[in-house]
């Protein structure tokens, strides 16, 4: 598995899973939690190492058993997770709470990196939620910390404005939508960029183009897209509910996409 360093040295998987309709029934995002791990075992037995969760979706607890259950040192893992930018997460108080509920649900004494899920129209405020996540980084509670769906001055504002400068942004990144500009931008200024559903809103034309490339090397569409990411050095956490989606999601490592191919995939 091939790893980023972020800006604090630290090293991130380049490929995880996302997990926002795990362990829940009829694998509906507001479906009733279930604890059923089931999704997690096989992701983690494929050798998914990093694990992308949040608060809004309810089940850190799913990712806390799942990874306990499997044997492996904590160590091994990278955890993500993710504080709502919402009104009840803004004070101290608020912010603390809910870390100390993500650490009891993640069944660990520390995370790897937490991520402010959301901006909202007062940065000032999102500055001083971050001054929070700073103490937790200073006494190691939170190795790193991270923002989620910010814009290019959200984020030059934060870097402008906090102590310890945002390691990563988790972006919407897919075909029609590859999000250059900010990419750009937070490649330029050692912010790391993670595309949430690099696999979504993808249509047929755009599928054809995609699979003509992957015949090439006996490859899917979604295996291309995948590949296009990793070349770019964008992080991408695909989600698959069945162990074939899984291991083909992970296979993207033996082979590499010409200047060309590469050309034609970022004008789609």
């Amino acid at each position: 598995m091939k790893q980023v360093k972020l800006n604090n040295g630290i090293l991130i998987p380049i490929l995880g899973t996302g997990t926002n309709t795990f362990g829940k029934e009829n694998n509906d995002y507001y479906g009733n939690i279930t604890n059923d791990t089931k999704e997690l075992d096989s992701a983690i037995d494929l050798g998914y190492r990093l694990i992308d969760t949040a608060i809004s979706y309810r089940n850190e607890s799913v990712v806390g058993l799942a990874v306990s259950k499997s044997g492996l040192d904590r160590e091994k893992f990278f955890i993500t997770t993710k504080i709502p930018g919402t009104e009840g997460f803004r004070t101290k108080k608020q912010v603390e709470s809910a870390i100390q509920e993500s650490l009891t649900n993640l069944k660990t004494d520390y995370i790897d990196l937490v991520l402010i899920h959301h901006p909202w129209d007062n940065n000032e405020e999102i500055a001083k939620v971050w001054s929070y996540l700073e103490e937790y980084v200073d006494n190691g509670v939170i190795k790193s910390i991270g923002v989620s769906n910010f814009n290019i001055d959200q984020i030059n504002y934060l870097i402008n404005n906090s102590r310890i400068k945002p390691v990563l942004n988790q972006i919407e990144s897919h075909p029609g939508f590859w999000q250059d500009n900010i990419i750009e931008f937070c490649h330029k200024n050692e912010v790391a960029i993670q595309a949430w559903g690099p696999l979504s809103k993808v249509n047929d034309e755009t599928k054809e183009v995609l699979n003509q490339i992957g015949k090439k090397y006996n490859k899917t569409w979604a295996q291309v897209i995948l590949r296009y990411q990793i070349q770019r050095n964008v992080i991408v956490i695909p989600k698959s509910h069945r162990k074939e989606g899984q291991l083909a999601n992970i296979s993207v490592f033996d082979f590499v996409l010409t200047k060309e191919e590469m050309r034609i995939i970022s004008e789609l």
